[in-house]
């Protein structure tokens, strides 16, 4: 009685304005019908992909305008954008750990609705992908070249934690993260499918990790050991212990 009762109202939500406005009625149908699911988590399923697509939707969005922004010098509107993107990407991290709920038992039966599809073709991530290249080119142009200026200056030589070194804090924490993602997803797959499987395309899932190690802004990963190997070349690499010092 009970269940008939919620289903029907998860069927037939009530549309007054906030509904109209937010388009509940379709945002709703988006999701298999319920008496059509393959396993009761396959709407949980539905639903946190769903979301990190619309969450990736924002992050485009936020990003556009960064890239605008970077354009024209307005350093403390990149930041405020920026830190947005980063508090998006540890919901999307943070949400992955929903799926960890499921059995590998109702997964695989999960599996067999999705064709051969797979979350490398998902479209907010492929044009995610593609963003931080125009990023840097924008970064390097407007930041570091119109200001004769390098990310060693910005980070060692001529250190004074400019906007510049602020914003390329910024773009390696968007890194970070987006390989954060990567590599909880990588053991989202370990725990429900096993990393030696094949995914639905037949390519080891193990191959995922090549991914989860690139790099976006390989410039500001680099510095940070050359500023070491110049701190140990100058202060030496093997240092007196502080027990040797004191006696």
């Amino acid at each position: 009685m009970f269940t008939k009762k919620y289903i029907d109202e998860l069927n037939n939500p009530q549309m007054l304005d906030y509904g109209i406005y937010l388009q509940c009625d379709k945002l709703l149908s988006c999701q298999k019908p319920l008496d059509e699911l393959a396993t009761h988590d396959e709407l949980q399923f539905q639903l946190v992909h769903q979301v990190e697509e619309l969450w990736m939707k924002q992050i485009i969005f936020t990003l556009i305008d960064v890239m605008e922004k970077l354009s024209v010098g307005k350093s403390i509107a990149v930041l405020s954008q920026m830190k947005r993107v980063h508090m998006i990407q540890r919901l999307m991290i943070q949400q992955l750990d929903l799926l960890e709920t499921m059995s590998p038992k109702e997964y695989q039966e999960i599996r067999l609705q999705l064709g051969n599809g797979s979350g490398q073709e998902s479209p907010g991530f492929v044009t995610l992908l593609k963003m931080p290249k125009d990023i840097w080119h924008l970064f390097e142009k407007h930041y570091l070249v119109a200001r004769e200026q390098t990310v060693n200056d910005i980070y060692d030589q001529a250190f004074a934690h400019c906007d510049a070194y602020a914003i390329a804090e910024s773009l390696i924490e968007f890194d970070e993260l987006m390989q954060k993602f990567r590599w909880n997803h990588i053991f989202l797959i370990r725990r429900s499918i096993g990393i030696d499987a094949n995914s639905l395309k037949g390519r080891p899932v193990e191959i995922l990790q090549t991914g989860a190690r690139q790099q976006f802004f390989p410039e500001l990963w680099d510095v940070r050991g050359t500023m070491s190997d110049r701190w140990g070349q100058e202060n030496g690499k093997v240092r007196d212990s502080l027990r040797k010092q004191k006696s």
